[in-house]
């Protein structure tokens, strides 16, 4: 049992799919099925690192952030009228947690070394963050689709940039989001996201890719691929088709860019 426990596949994908599959069913009818992405992610902490943060190391960093995306998530989502207003201040605050985690390692580095990634990190993050609210977070197959897709792209790109712990998290991340799809296909009707769901599944997928690309081997040009996938998310299909075909269509356009920042990651360590 402890042999399997300790297998990467279960720890970053099998474990949290079984427990974002749990989560989703039994909280979506009280429009909290979001949460199984957070649900996925922090079985795969628990796995792999365990809940210590201290030292506040950039990795901690993140799954702190990931802990509390959901919960400023539900706020957002139940205690405040939607307003445009809303996804540029979440692509703010994406920003500021981008600089907020990677500023003390870059702060050590020449300017012309750490002006790039710095900016890639704040700027990916910011648009991801901020896009996938305004123009998924209304739409559970659109979201899960964009989180299923995110979490690949980063996962990928991270384990072929050497960093097989990043790469586990933002698997999660996905499989989180395919049992949360999985739901909505099985009853065939569309599920509530929200930033309880999107919040998340964006943040946590845009700093694992960005701390790939500063603290790893993953180009920049690999994490600006990545941040493309809520635009592909966000690509029509028919509005009549059954939630399984439009699951379908959205995961492939999504998995479609997803595939291109893993092909970037590949290619540039040979």
């Amino acid at each position: 049992m402890q042999e399997m426990l300790a297998n990467p596949a279960v720890q970053g994908g099998l474990a949290p799919f079984v427990a974002a599959l749990i989560v989703a069913a039994l909280l979506a009818p009280f429009r909290l099925g979001g949460l199984a992405v957070v649900a996925a992610f922090a079985t795969a902490v628990y796995f792999i690192a365990g809940f210590t943060f201290a030292p506040l190391t950039a990795t901690r960093k993140i799954i702190l952030l990931g802990l509390a995306a959901p919960l400023a998530g539900i706020v957002i989502d139940f205690a405040f009228r939607p307003t445009r207003l809303e996804a540029w201040v979440l692509a703010l605050a994406g920003a500021a947690a981008a600089a907020w985690i990677f500023w003390p390692i870059l702060a050590q580095k020449d300017l012309e070394r750490a002006l790039l990634p710095g900016g890639i990190a704040v700027l990916a993050t910011a648009w991801t963050v901020g896009f996938s609210h305004s123009r998924l977070a209304e739409d559970g197959v659109r979201a899960g689709a964009a989180g299923l897709a995110l979490g690949v792209g980063a996962g990928g790109a991270a384990i072929l940039g050497a960093s097989l712990t990043y790469g586990l998290y933002a698997m999660a991340v996905a499989a989180g989001s395919g049992a949360f799809l999985l739901v909505q296909m099985i009853i065939g009707r569309k599920i509530h996201a929200g930033a309880t769901f999107m919040l998340a599944a964006a943040l946590v997928t845009a700093l694992l890719a960005a701390a790939a690309m500063i603290l790893a081997q993953v180009p920049w040009y690999a994490v600006v691929a990545f941040a493309l996938v809520p635009l592909a998310a966000s690509l029509p299909v028919r509005a009549g088709a059954p939630v399984w075909l439009q699951a379908v269509l959205l995961s492939f356009f999504g998995l479609f860019m997803a595939g291109i920042a893993c092909a970037l990651a590949w290619h540039a360590g040979g």
